[in-house]
């Protein structure tokens, strides 16, 4: 079997990677061969979201749209087209018809609520190229979805009855357990690791560690936020996110954030920062909205918070308590060796390739 996986992104994009390209070696071992191309570029994904360079910005839409082209003369020799989220991130749906055309099954890839309107603060541009209208028609014409919520599963059932849901996975392998040793050795490191456009939502917490640095001593640790004044006053370390370091960033940390609101945008999350914590074997205190209160047991893997208090009096228990830090991080681990596996929902996938194949 020969499948061509269509992106959005290339690795940089945390969906592209999680989604779809760690499972590649899985496949190949299943007989899969597997075909990848994002619609950006690295270089490309790098300038896009960032503030400025609109000249370049705009240049990377032609070689995109170039790249897809060829896809679409590609896809004739393959046997499925697997799509993550959408062929191209502007207008209709015009390469997933192309695709059609040619007579090769769909597979559609949703893991997020772009079927809503959604504005960017870092790129109003690309905001307002989007077109969320197109989702429907995307799901419509695919012969099988694949999300990774039941919220999103419900949604994706109003338009066709082939849908499976399969939760957003980490390589176990790669993601190891933190050295709980650190503990004992310095200050406790709070962290939130992320990008610009979900930034915004640490200031909800920004009275929480207010009141935490009066009676704690800790460092706050931010990693990818493009604004740097998150917190001011308290003694946070802030730094670029890398692909390179991005695992080892969170085996940093002693405790984990994941502030979110409340509203249909999160509902569609699939609360993976949350996965990432847990399998870094990293205890976490998470806004108890969406996917979240699905992952975590209060107290038992996790804690979940969901006003300014319970947000000050979690995060001090786990300060106070290297040991229970331990206890909570490993319950954490576990729960994703169980349901947030590649060895778990590897084998869904393959599933899913083999009935549209078969089909």
């Amino acid at each position: 079997m020969k499948i061509l996986f269509i992106t959005p992104h290339p690795d940089e994009g945390a969906s592209t990677r999680y989604r779809a390209r760690q499972f590649f070696s899985y496949f190949n071992s299943m007989g899969i061969e597997c075909l990848f191309s994002p619609f950006l570029s690295s270089q490309d994904y790098n300038i896009l979201y960032k503030r400025g360079r609109l000249a370049q910005k705009a240049f990377t839409l032609p070689k995109g749209v170039a790249r897809r082209l060829g896809d679409v003369i590609r896809s004739r020799s393959v046997d499925i087209v697997f799509i993550h989220l959408e062929a191209w991130p502007v207008g209709l749906a015009i390469f997933e018809r192309f695709f059609g055309l040619c007579k090769k099954p769909i597979i559609y890839d949703l893991d997020d609520a772009i079927y809503m309107k959604a504005s960017s603060s870092v790129n109003r541009v690309a905001s307002f190229l989007k077109n969320p209208g197109k989702i429907p028609t995307i799901i419509e014409m695919s012969d099988h979805v694949i999300t990774c919520n039941d919220h999103l599963r419900r949604y994706a059932s109003e338009f066709n009855k082939n849908v499976t849901m399969i939760p957003t996975s980490v390589d176990t392998n790669k993601f190891t357990v933190r050295d709980y040793s650190l503990n004992g050795g310095r200050k406790p490191v709070i962290g939130w690791i992320g990008s610009h456009s979900t930034a915004l939502y640490l200031k909800q917490l920004r009275e929480v560690f207010k009141q935490l640095a009066e009676k704690h001593d800790f460092v706050l640790k931010i990693v990818g936020a493009a604004e740097r004044d998150h917190f001011p006053g308290i003694d946070t370390i802030y730094s670029d996110w890398s692909l390179k370091k991005d695992i080892a960033e969170f085996q940093d940390l002693d405790i984990g954030i994941y502030p979110l609101p409340d509203n249909e945008w999160v509902k569609g999350k699939t609360g993976f920062k949350t996965v990432q914590y847990m399998a870094a074997g990293v205890p976490c205190v998470v806004s108890r909205v969406g996917r979240n209160i699905e992952i975590v047991k209060n107290r038992v893997n996790g804690f979940l918070a969901s006003s300014q208090q319970e947000w000050i009096d979690r995060l001090s228990c786990l300060i106070e308590n290297p040991k229970l830090r331990e206890e909570i991080g490993l319950a954490g681990r576990k729960t994703v060796e169980e349901k947030f596996s590649i060895k778990v929902n590897g084998p869904k996938y393959i599933e899913v390739f083999n009935k549209v194949y078969d089909g």
